[in-house]
């Protein structure tokens, strides 16, 4: 099929920052592409082919969108899933499946899934709702602290909480949840599995991730992970067998923890490009964006390789501020080699929203993860 500068129609469902960076994309290969999202606001709006404003949860508007489009993927899981296997039954190209983000998009079928399929994962309970888990804690039958996730519906911190006592639970949405137990964990890792149509496979190295203590969100993206040799290939090799096991085409992020005794544990998967591998756009042979295309697409993979030491930092709204948003000391950052700030377009900031990223490259990881601390206590995203 010819994708360039020809009638064909990509299909993507979601139209944030990742949408976003997808079209930076596409619009280099010329590729005509349509955005499905719910806001009027969305950033990828301006970049699309045609943008069309619409429910990701309603099954009309995924359908008849999807109908629209030769090839359609995703940019978030929160969608209508009966929508696309409908579209798949009319030989609508889906990536990735129905059946691979119905498996990943309700947290405690993921948990299931990889204990079913002998994937090392933390231990957890699976409840209907907030009642049930407090009715097991009053009986003794679970220990504290847990950690308490959402099983639909999280995203950037949101639906997760470590809770340390019952009363903990009393803020929290009355929802299926898992209640997983707390790992002691010496590093989070991250590693980005890419498997076209065909079956080519290639994976990212590994990256460590460090998180904000408070948002649960990832503050640093550090490539590569200051990790032994034999660890980051063990954590590689995991990734493989649960990319094998998803059975999924596109690009599959799996986050996992590093314990105290060096083993892999698996914490959860996102079947997208994905915050583990905005530094990729720079300091990568090819980034994960356009990875994804070439991947769902059919098209020959890129190379991973890094082509040099590579740290993404997250900008989020600073606390305490609502509004417009401003962007404070800008330009004392693009004053600094290496720094390339990432904007993603949303007018309006609050505390912790993810507003963009910077991307900092070096030939030294150590001056790197120096000029990262200095880029995050420079610029501050707040409102005017």
């Amino acid at each position: 099929m010819n994708y360039f500068s020809s009638d064909f129609r990509l299909g993507i469902l979601g139209g944030g920052q990742l949408g976003k960076m997808l079209l930076s994309e596409t619009r280099k290969l010329d590729i005509a592409t349509y955005i499905l999202d719910p806001s009027k606001d969305a950033p990828a709006q301006f970049g699309a082919s045609k943008f069309i404003q619409g429910d990701l949860m309603d099954f009309e508007t995924v359908y008849n969108f999807g109908k629209k489009v030769d090839v359609l993927t995703i940019e978030i899981e929160n969608i209508n899933l009966d929508a696309l296997e409908k579209l798949e039954q009319e030989q609508v190209k889906v990536y990735p499946s129905a059946k691979t983000l119905r498996l990943i998009q309700n947290k405690a079928r993921q948990k299931q899934f990889y204990l079913d399929n002998n994937l090392p994962t933390a231990p957890f309970t699976r409840f209907e709702n907030i009642e049930e888990l407090k009715d097991t804690i009053t009986k003794n039958q679970i220990e504290m602290p847990f950690v308490w996730k959402s099983a639909e519906f999280g995203y950037d911190g949101n639906g997760v909480k470590v809770v340390r006592s019952i009363s903990d639970l009393d803020t929290l949405p009355n929802v299926e949840c898992i209640a997983e137990q707390m790992i002691a964990f010496k590093n989070e890792l991250a590693v980005i599995v890419a498997r076209s149509v065909s079956g080519q496979i290639s994976t990212y190295p590994v990256v460590e991730m460090e998180f904000h203590p408070e948002a649960n969100q990832v503050e640093y993206v550090i490539c590569p992970a200051r990790i032994a040799p034999e660890v980051a290939q063990k954590a590689i090799d995991i990734a493989l067998k649960v990319s094998k096991s998803f059975d999924h085409i596109g690009l599959l992020a799996v986050e996992m923890f590093q314990t105290q005794q060096d083993e892999i544990l698996i914490n959860e998967v996102a079947p997208r490009p994905h915050n583990s591998g905005h530094y990729s756009i720079e300091a990568s042979l090819t980034s994960q964006f356009e990875q994804h295309i070439r991947a769902i697409l059919d098209l020959p993979l890129g190379s991973c390789e890094s082509k040099l030491a590579g740290i993404m930092v997250n900008l989020s709204g600073a606390e305490n501020y609502h509004g417009p948003v401003h962007y404070k000391a800008m330009d004392q950052i693009l004053s600094i080699p290496g720094v390339t700030p990432h904007i993603y377009g949303k007018k309006e900031t609050r505390p912790f929203r993810k507003m963009g990223h910077v991307t900092i490259v070096n030939k030294d990881m150590n001056k790197a993860r120096e000029i990262a601390q200095q880029v995050k206590e420079t610029i501050q995203v707040i409102s005017i």
